[in-house]
């Protein structure tokens, strides 16, 4: 079974996704007098492929979908080898550039070390202003951000945040967002690691900073142990058509969550993310409720 159905695997099929979710706007969340779409997209592995690779072709159906359906936010680090190149690549081919919120990451120690790889970041991506520089892995924190403090007084730099992917790091992110002013904190989440709503969700909330949700389907995980089970009648109650919406829907009803950046390299399931971003946010009781049944389905 593949990691979630879909209605075709034609183009057609993936042009009735598309206009379906362009009736109605993508659920927005506001950060400050920014609007983001609650759908985003990553980039870790998808986007790290060498030049004349075949699979750019469907790269671009993937960033093309992604914005004709209403994205914005892309994420993107140093770390994930050419995903950067090839991002800033293929949105300028696109001329798509101008119409993402460009977000990425330094990840290094020292001052000099940092300043080279936001600015080898910029050139790549092509863009004189990054909107969100975060500092991965909080790793040489303090430096960091003061050269990011400084870029964004500068113009260079629009959003400060930090990120990191694993839940033994959520204490410490939490001490960070009570001691620095932070715009964004980028954390895993998903209905297998909850952690985060204990933790990160309540501070974030309480200090006003953007929460940015990545593995949301903790590495494809969760689809590999609903392997071999179809989707539920009761997914009709939540409008979704595959496991991977329920899932998107579960996070993003969260009202401390501003944006879940799954990434894949395949059309179809970039169609199936960003129809999880349309129509009426799953919601208090009726989430706490998807939340059972999705644990309920992986845990089999």
């Amino acid at each position: 079974m593949r990691r979630r159905r879909f209605i075709s695997g034609s183009v057609a099929g993936l042009a009735a996704i598309s206009v379906k979710a362009n009736a109605s706007a993508m659920i927005r969340r506001q950060v400050g007098s920014l609007e983001l779409p609650v759908i985003g997209m990553g980039t870790w592995q998808t986007f790290d492929v060498p030049p004349n690779d075949p699979s750019i072709a469907k790269l671009r159906q993937v960033l093309s979908l992604f914005c004709d359906s209403g994205g914005t936010l892309v994420d993107s680090s140093p770390m994930y080898g050419r995903s950067e190149a090839m991002l800033g690549s293929i949105a300028r081919q696109l001329k798509v550039s101008d119409k993402l919120f460009m977000a990425t990451k330094v990840w290094t120690e020292g001052k000099e070390q940092g300043q080279r790889q936001m600015d080898t970041s910029a050139k790549l991506l092509h863009r004189q202003t990054i909107d969100l520089m975060q500092v991965h892995n909080l790793l040489d924190l303090n430096t960091q951000l003061k050269t990011i403090r400084e870029r964004q007084q500068q113009g260079r730099i629009r959003y400060i945040g930090v990120s990191h992917y694993q839940a033994n790091a959520h204490q410490k992110l939490v001490q960070v967002m009570r001691s620095e002013p932070l715009d964004f904190v980028q954390i895993n989440y998903s209905v297998t690691s909850p952690s985060a709503q204990d933790t990160i969700l309540p501070v974030a909330a309480e200090h006003d900073v953007a929460v940015i949700v990545n593995r949301p389907f903790e590495g494809g995980a969760v689809f590999r142990q609903l392997a071999g089970q179809a989707l539920p009648l009761w997914a009709q109650d939540y409008d979704c058509n595959s496991w991977s919406e329920l899932m998107l829907k579960y996070v993003v009803g969260h009202p401390a969550v501003t944006v879940v950046i799954p990434a894949t390299s395949n059309p179809e399931h970039m169609a199936q993310n960003m129809r999880a971003g349309h129509g009426e946010p799953v919601t208090g009781r009726r989430r706490d409720t998807l939340g059972r049944l999705l644990m309920s389905a992986i845990n089999g």
